[in-house]
């Protein structure tokens, strides 16, 4: 099976690829960095052509609201085009878990127009709904961050190993259009701010998290249970201590 990947020189992408090319796929990735940009259109025919599926988990370079949704709206909208013009059977993306639940956020609003050109665009599909990635927790504890302290709301959290969504993306890939979404987190759930309290003291990160309710996190203020999956969700198996043991993350 012939697979592109676009974002796959990425995180997440980069796992795919190496994924479904141990299943004996051949996976080709798919960025600017390989001549192949889904903004402006260039080496996007080419790119498509002839692949049984596309996956895409790439992501915006600017999480300010227009950005986002211009981003995701104009890339989506151009490799869907490009995939009719080729014929393409399987369309598979990333997405995140709550997008529904929370329109007000932008990300979320981006992430949830992204889909609704999917499921109306006629090609089959499957989305994969994931909640945060372990390897973002220090760029999330910095971006938190008010001098000597870290502001975390007490709310629900649920965070996954980025091996684990991309095992789930590949799976998608090779399986059946599901022509709807799967959800996938992590094998525990914290509060918030008790996550990070304990990551922190991991690190051997002297900062002190502060509980702050109002706390912002991408540039809004989160609620129950926006950013855990609701039901029927399947979880990992590495927990938040066995990846950092293992990545020294």
């Amino acid at each position: 099976m012939r697979i592109l990947v676009i974002g796959g020189t990425g995180l997440i992408g980069s796992k795919v690829v190496a994924m479904l090319e141990a299943q004996g796929h051949e996976a080709v990735p798919a960025s600017p960095k390989t001549g192949v940009n889904t903004i402006t259109g260039e080496g996007l025919d080419a790119a498509v052509a002839g692949a049984d599926v596309v996956v895409d988990v790439s992501n915006s370079p600017s999480f300010e609201d227009e950005a986002v949704l211009a981003f995701f709206t104009t890339s989506t909208g151009n490799l869907l085009a490009a995939e009719k013009r080729a014929d393409t059977g399987h369309h598979v993306a990333l997405s995140v878990v709550g997008t529904e639940r929370r329109p007000d956020v932008g990300y979320f609003r981006a992430k949830l127009a992204q889909e609704r050109l999917i499921e109306e665009s006629g090609v089959p599909f499957s989305l994969v709904h994931a909640t945060q990635f372990f390897e973002f927790a220090h760029q999330i504890a910095d971006a938190a961050t008010d001098g000597g302290t870290v502001r975390m709301p007490s709310v629900l959290f649920q965070p996954i190993a980025g091996e684990e969504v991309a095992r789930a993306v590949a799976d998608a890939a090779v399986g059946a259009p599901l022509n709807g979404r799967a959800e996938i987190a992590g094998p525990e759930r914290f509060r918030m701010d008790e996550f990070f309290r304990a990551a922190l003291a991991a690190w051997g990160d002297a900062r002190e998290v502060v509980t702050d309710q109002d706390a912002p996190y991408y540039g809004s203020v989160m609620r129950e249970p926006d950013l855990v999956p609701v039901d029927g969700a399947s979880l990992g198996d590495v927990t938040y201590t066995a990846w950092l043991a293992e990545s020294g993350g």
